[in-house]
């Protein structure tokens, strides 16, 4: 049965580049193929979280963009993956029901932590986190999805008897900036004609926040957090959630012409569309492609500003936030036979705690504890 026979794991620290606030992994397997796992920090806290827990029969990938602060993306990365553990034991293995259950259990759960920590916190209560998970198991790729974080796969065509490899999204960016996300955020609040208004240059939910889904973000999903709009600078009455955590699932079975994923934030798509990401990917070699794709989100960025890559580089964190967000990626390769003796038990996670901006250390997961 899934994860029964999981028992050694291994942890993996991020090394670091030549820039001081990119760790990454170049590559480790995985038991569909390999893996590659980059993150940039550019905000004055990490609010970025990613993580990879590979088995002999499954693979599973987090991205959590965080927003507000880095609370709920850290909360997120430590309870997300046991609540899938616990419900694909109950159901006997991994399904979109499963995922959806996790999603739910996990936002449940923060809404608890919220409500405790608010009488010292206050703030607490508009912290929130995009959320992007993949689940490979038996041949089957689930991908779930709440906010702008996004999956992208790299499929194999045959055209005219020539090959080449073409990009396709997997997840919906839950973003107003797209005017059918705009559209469904009105249509479920016909009676607020200022549900969605632009703001600053951008479409934004009550003038405040982009997306529309997420965990967390409670101020803007549960009367009793509503807070003080002046503290936000507009007026933000709250008669029934504008936000959900209702995650959008994509579930298919893997075909022999699917080469790889990629797993992002929105700080790469800000700079890279899908096309190019998968191009780098396909044309370059796998060690170190997640760093790799980093790397060229960061040009791109610098090309705006008509800056220098070398002089961003050097930027420290809280101040590169002027020219690019945090970036976390992650690639899976999915080229292992199955039975590979390559495929091993392994756990590794890009968290604050491990991928420290002060220095690399290893830490008690609690998840692997349990387990």
């Amino acid at each position: 049965m899934l994860w029964t026979c999981v028992k050694a794991l291994e942890r993996c620290i991020g090394r670091r580049s030549s820039d001081v606030l990119l760790w990454h992994n170049d590559l480790k397997p995985h038991a569909s193929g390999d893996f590659s796992i980059a993150v940039v920090q550019a905000n004055s806290n990490l609010e970025d979280q990613s993580q990879v827990f590979t088995s002999p029969s499954a693979t599973y990938v987090g991205v959590y963009d965080g927003h507000g602060g880095p609370e709920a993306s850290r909360f997120v990365n430590t309870n997300l993956f046991p609540f899938i553990h616990k419900f694909a034991k109950e159901q006997g293995g991994i399904s979109a029901e499963v995922i959806k259950k996790a999603f739910n259990a996990t936002e449940e759960k923060f809404f608890q932590f919220v409500k405790h920590q608010m009488p010292v916190r206050p703030q607490i209560a508009s912290v929130g986190s995009c959320c992007l998970v993949g689940a490979i198991s038996n041949g089957e790729l689930h991908v779930a999805n709440l906010g702008d974080s996004r999956a992208v796969l790299g499929q194999k065509v045959f055209n005219a008897g020539k090959t080449k490899v073409v990009a396709v999204r997997l997840s919906k960016d839950h973003n107003v900036s797209y005017e059918e996300v705009r559209k469904e955020v009105e249509s479920q609040h016909p009676d607020d004609l200022h549900v969605v208004v632009h703001c600053r240059g951008v479409w934004r939910i009550k003038g405040i926040i982009q997306v529309s889904r997420s965990i967390g973000d409670l101020y803007l999903k549960k009367p009793e957090f509503h807070r003080d709009p002046r503290q936000y600078g507009y007026h933000v009455p709250l008669k029934k959630p504008v936000l959900t955590a209702e995650p959008s699932i994509i579930s298919r079975k893997l075909k022999s012409q699917d080469m790889f994923l990629i797993f992002a934030s929105d700080g790469l798509w800000e700079h890279l569309n899908d096309e190019a990401a998968v191009d780098i990917v396909y044309r370059y070699p796998r060690a170190g492609i997640a760093k790799r794709l980093v790397g060229a989100a960061i040009r791109e960025a610098t090309k705006k500003r008509e800056l220098r890559y070398k002089d961003v580089m050097k930027i420290e964190r809280g101040v590169r936030r002027h020219f690019h967000d945090d970036i976390s990626v992650v690639v899976i390769y999915l080229d292992r036979k199955k039975g590979s003796k390559r495929a091993n038990l392994g756990f590794t996670t890009a968290p604050m705690d491990i991928f420290s901006h002060d220095e690399d250390k290893v830490v008690e997961d609690p998840f692997l504890l349990k387990n």
